[in-house]
């Protein structure tokens, strides 16, 4: 599913209301929504108000992760409602967003549209829970036993008593 999202919307509620995460910077919450998309199989958009810092270069390489400045002519929010409009398949689009105009503009098209701490809290949930391995057989991890063995050494010839 699709996901954009609304960079400073999301990294404020994060800030505000996440103690542990207080101080996160946009970079960080960026390297870490790549993990994130990356672990789900998924891509992910990034919209941000503004320029962004004067070297940029770091977010435009984070895997599973498109990350964008819309500059000073426009507005995130705008450049979101345009994604949404212009979407093909607006119904497996997912917009994670506290802001009322692009949770409305989501609900005209049937996107659905997520809580930034909601959102966030799903990240963290993913990213900390452990993938459980598959449980070896036990012939893996102790050996094939004696009888085995001979039977083995017998099918390759190389029984002890020839």
């Amino acid at each position: 599913m699709p996901v954009i999202i609304d960079g400073y919307n999301l990294l404020w509620a994060i800030q505000y209301t996440d103690e542990n995460d207080s101080a996160l910077t946009d970079l960080q919450m960026c390297f870490t929504l790549g993990r994130y998309f990356s672990k789900m199989g998924e891509v992910g958009e990034v919209v941000f108000d503004g320029t962004g810092p004067p070297d940029r270069e770091q977010f435009f390489n984070i895997d599973g992760l498109d990350v964008t400045f819309v500059g000073f002519k426009t507005d995130a929010d705008t450049v979101i409602e345009n994604k949404i409009s212009a979407n093909t398949d607006p119904k497996r689009l997912q917009i994670v967003t506290n802001d009322r105009r692009i949770k409305d503009a989501a609900r005209r098209r049937k996107a659905e549209s997520v809580d930034c701490g909601r959102f966030w809290k799903k990240v963290k949930k993913t990213l900390s829970s452990k993938k459980k391995e598959p449980e070896e057989p036990d012939s893996k991890k102790y050996g094939i036993g004696e009888s085995e063995t001979d039977m083995w050494m017998k099918y390759f010839g190389l029984d002890e008593d020839d």
